[in-house]
């Protein structure tokens, strides 16, 4: 059967207008006030080419970092051999390994423990661990200002001071699962996806303030990983229930259409060339393949075996996909030229958000690696 899009009659899913006065001044214009300019105004993925490592990480090791949520470890990866190099005993839950905005650091987010740990990534070693409350997830101001701790239990996004990792600001939004999100090309705002409520919601960046939700069609909607196309122009939006991936036009924050993927649409990876989107659909075992400039699907990779793909990230050179299974307690690298699974390996119980490092790129946003 052939994939297809379904459109969506845009006005009956308008946003709700939910942050404050109506008569406020007009919205800002231009990049966000620091943020780096973009290399390529088509591609704000310019700067993530293979091969493209910032004088910051290019001698750092290689290597694979794996937060398994159920055995509180940190299972290292040597991704040129395919073994095993060390397991680090870290915090209750560690949900996701995130880069610095600066890349000299590597945050294990330890959700229950109520902490991150720092990994120095020149060194692959692990450091000493600070106390933050609810880090299921963690992102960076395109500014590079503040690391943004995604509080799902809380419903809350906390602001840090990204040099001393000191709270500065605490934002209550009714997005209940609050987990994923991604930032508009010009830096001025955020959307991100509410897991347990059907719904996403968009942030102004600069003013750290709520300026929209917008509810997604169908009685059990699950979003989860949120990613921007290439050209700025959508917001590619992973639903677990529905089996596919929205997209979201962000400036009028409107859903415009739907793509069927396959069943636990989940997480969401750009190659290194821009062209493609890897979508894992953990609950069938398969990888979907988008091509950004048709916006229709092109190939769909399946697991020999099955298994159940969820986070992971593009390796510097593009030639391989690093996967977690959620459910199987192994990790997957999965060759980006045809889909076949070079390698299986065994690591703790519940991997999630795992991180290749180093990576491309001039700075990092935060999540599993997203890179400017």
């Amino acid at each position: 059967m052939p994939f297809r899009v379904r459109p969506i009659m845009p006005m009956v899913f308008l946003a709700l207008a939910l942050a404050g006065d109506t008569k406020s001044a007009p919205a800002a214009t231009g990049p966000l006030p620091g943020m780096p300019p973009l290399l390529n105004r088509n591609d704000i993925y310019a700067a993530d080419a293979p091969g493209k490592l910032s004088p910051v990480v290019k001698d750092y090791p290689p290597r694979v970092y794996v937060p398994n949520t159920i055995s509180n470890t940190v299972t290292v990866i040597d991704p040129k051999t395919y073994q095993i190099v060390e397991t680090f005993h870290v915090g209750r839950l560690p949900q996701h390994v995130t880069p610095s905005y600066d890349l000299k650091t590597l945050w294990v987010l330890n959700d229950r423990g109520n902490s991150l740990t720092r990994i120095d990534p020149a060194t692959a070693k692990l450091k000493e661990t600070i106390p933050v409350t609810d880090p299921y997830n963690m992102y960076y101001t395109p500014d590079g200002k503040f690391a943004i701790v995604v509080a799902e239990q809380r419903m809350r996004l906390n602001f840090l001071d990204a040099a001393t990792m000191k709270q500065v600001n605490s934002v209550w939004v009714p997005c209940k699962g609050v987990d994923h999100m991604d930032f508009s090309a010009d830096g001025r705002y955020l959307i991100a996806s509410c897991e347990f409520a059907g719904a996403l919601i968009k942030v102004d960046v600069e003013q750290q303030k709520m300026v929209g939700r917008l509810p997604l069609p169908g009685a059990h909607a699950m979003p989860q990983d949120v990613k921007l196309s290439p050209d700025g122009k959508v917001f590619y939006v992973a639903d677990m229930h529905a089996d596919g991936i929205h997209m979201i036009d962000g400036d009028s924050f409107m859903l415009t259409g739907f793509i069927p993927t396959g069943k636990g649409a989940h997480g969401l990876y750009v190659s290194r060339d821009s062209k493609v989107l890897y979508i894992s659909n953990r609950g069938e075992g398969t990888i979907s393949v988008l091509d950004f400039a048709t916006r229709k699907l092109v190939h769909k990779w399946e697991l020999p075996d099955g298994g159940s793909p969820d986070m992971g990230g593009v390796s510097s050179d593009g030639k391989v996909l690093w996967l977690s299974g959620r459910y199987d307690a192994e990790v997957y690298a999965i060759d980006t030229g045809n889909g076949k699974l070079l390698a299986r390996i065994k690591v703790g119980r519940g991997p999630h958000g795992l991180c290749v490092y180093p990576q491309p790129g001039r700075y990092s946003l935060g999540h599993t690696g997203v890179f400017r």
